[in-house]
């Protein structure tokens, strides 16, 4: 039976889409109706000026780039501050502070910079600043919660221009983590004179914007840098502000206060299809859905029979055609299209309720199960559904949903059952790897890893650590098979990147769908 809560006075749910949603009896809760919504955010887009304002679902963690590790505070962080290496629009990986990099011994990455680059506060961007900063977050007093360099031992300078990273065992893909998180490069001069809170009230990049002001849960105001070296932006100024749900983020696009939100889930962007001066974007994406289960504690999970047919119940297609509207796509074992190590010849699961049912009997559970499904509040409709299509093999899965700050820090917490027997989660895979999906939740001895397996150990050893591309990638094959024999998780989908606009902006993402603003324009 279809249940839809909410409004009712912006466009009508399409038909279509409600005969999926009842064949499949999700729960889909409606947001309030956005004609409903008015009065959040600052001045009507016709008085902004020269001026983008953003939208995000929350505020940066801190303005210092190694003490954050959330794709919401490096999407600010980023405009402010450069990397050693980029990702263009076509995904392929490209210079930025460094022009040149390779590999001159299985272990040494060595890095050519460019030069002439300066930070906001005219200190010189060289080798020693490139040095000071991936020892500035390895350094544990710096608490950084970024794990992309853990294989990274010394940094050492050639010249003022030149760099090696040396590490304990051969990074195939180290220039790739060094395009975001990992790369970021900050001034030593200027830390070492005003200390690490210091800095972080008042951070100085090399990056396309200054910053200005930050006042927190309201706005963070960026400038643009008139010689940044690969010219000022074309915007004067750049805004983020954070909105916690999609209502007010549409309120205060529909009151003139911001110009993009971004982040926006496919059945609250739909809910504005029709509405005048309202653009909906989206761009095929790289973020993948899961749901990872605790293979290790006592309970059903344990058995991998109950586990596979969770996967045979979980209709992803369904799921995405009724919940997300058609705008994501299929993961048959966690990596994603688009990242090295996708196997195209692997198939997904077959959706069947009689074989979730007989693998439930099977396993000694003829009448089903019950469970927690445990998921951010902001994904909250995705999670309902989900518990809808579980419910239909009978497996009653409560919803049990978190602000997302609880959420995230049991996620990273060294409790594996923090967030009970099934979790939804999702991860960026921003390096355009399958090490990006894996690399946390798999091995045995990785934080969220919920599942020990010394095949699965051995394969992520091999496709980590190889120095040839045709070996890595077909250790991510076998271990993709693995993964869906042994359903440690159920894949869900890569959802595409979405984005609400009024008319004023112009700007296109690349797959990561990070926010870096330096391009975009906008209409005065």
């Amino acid at each position: 039976m279809e249940r839809i809560h909410g409004g009712s006075s912006g466009p009508p749910v399409g038909r279509s889409r409600r005969s999926v949603l009842r064949a499949g009896a999700l729960t889909v809760p409606a947001l309030a109706a956005p004609a409903l919504l008015t009065g959040c955010g600052g001045p009507p887009a016709q008085a902004a000026g020269n001026v983008l304002r953003v939208s995000q679902t929350g505020d940066p963690k801190t303005m210092d780039p190694h003490k954050q590790g959330d794709m919401t505070s490096m999407n600010a962080l980023i405009n402010l501050f450069d990397t050693l290496t980029t990702r263009g629009r076509d995904n392929t990986l490209q210079p930025r502070i460094a022009l040149t990099w390779k590999a001159i011994e299985p272990k040494v990455w060595r890095f050519t910079l460019r030069r002439g680059v300066t930070f906001h506060n005219g200190e010189a961007c060289d080798a020693e600043a490139v040095r000071y900063s991936i020892k500035r977050l390895l350094d544990p007093a710096t608490k950084s919660p970024i794990v992309e360099l853990r294989y990274v031992q010394d940094v050492t300078v050639v010249d003022r221009y030149t760099v090696d990273v040396h590490t304990s065992v051969h990074d195939p893909i180290l220039p790739a983590k060094l395009s975001l998180f990992g790369g970021v490069v900050v001034p030593p001069k200027y830390l070492k004179e005003v200390g690490d809170e210091r800095f972080a009230a008042r951070p100085v990049g090399t990056g396309p914007f200054v910053f200005k002001h930050w006042q927190r849960d309201h706005e963070l105001r960026l400038a643009a840098y008139a010689h940044h070296w690969q010219g000022r932006p074309h915007v004067d100024e750049l805004v983020f502000v954070p909105a916690p749900n999609s209502s007010s983020a549409l309120a205060a696009l529909q009151s003139g206060g911001v110009d993009i939100v971004a982040g926006m889930t496919p059945d609250a962007a739909q809910q504005l299809d029709g509405y005048p001066d309202v653009r909906i974007d989206h761009h095929t994406g790289i973020r993948t859905s899961y749901l990872s289960l605790d293979t290790l504690s006592d309970g059903p999970l344990r058995d991998r029979r109950v586990r596979q047919a969770l996967n045979h119940a979980v209709d992803v297609p369904l799921l995405i055609k009724a919940v997300l509207g058609g705008k994501a796509t299929e993961v048959p074992a966690m990596i994603p299209r688009g990242a090295f190590g996708f196997d195209p010849t692997l198939k997904p699961y077959e959706r069947s309720l009689t074989k979730a049912r007989a693998l439930l009997a099977d396993a000694g559970h003829p009448d089903g199960i019950s469970t927690t499904l445990t998921a951010s509040n902001v994904d909250a409709n995705v999670a309902e559904a989900i518990s809808g299509l579980l419910a239909r093999a009978g497996v009653r899965a409560r919803v049990n949903l978190l602000d997302p700050g609880t959420y995230a820090q049991r996620l990273t917490s060294d409790n594996h059952g923090a967030l009970g027997p099934m979790y939804l989660a999702a991860s960026t895979v921003w390096t355009l790897d399958g090490e990006s999906m894996l690399q946390s939740n798999v091995r045995s001895d990785r934080r969220q890893s919920r599942w020990h397996d010394k095949r699965a150990d051995r394969l992520v050893d091999r496709e980590e650590l190889s120095v040839e591309p045709a070996v890595r990638r077909r250790a991510f094959a076998d271990l993709q098979q693995l993964i869906k024999d042994e359903a440690p998780f159920v894949s869900l989908y890569q959802i595409d990147n979405i984005y609400v606009r009024n008319n004023r902006p112009s700007w296109t993402p690349g797959a990561a769908g990070v926010l870096d603003m330096a391009s975009a324009k906008v209409a005065v």
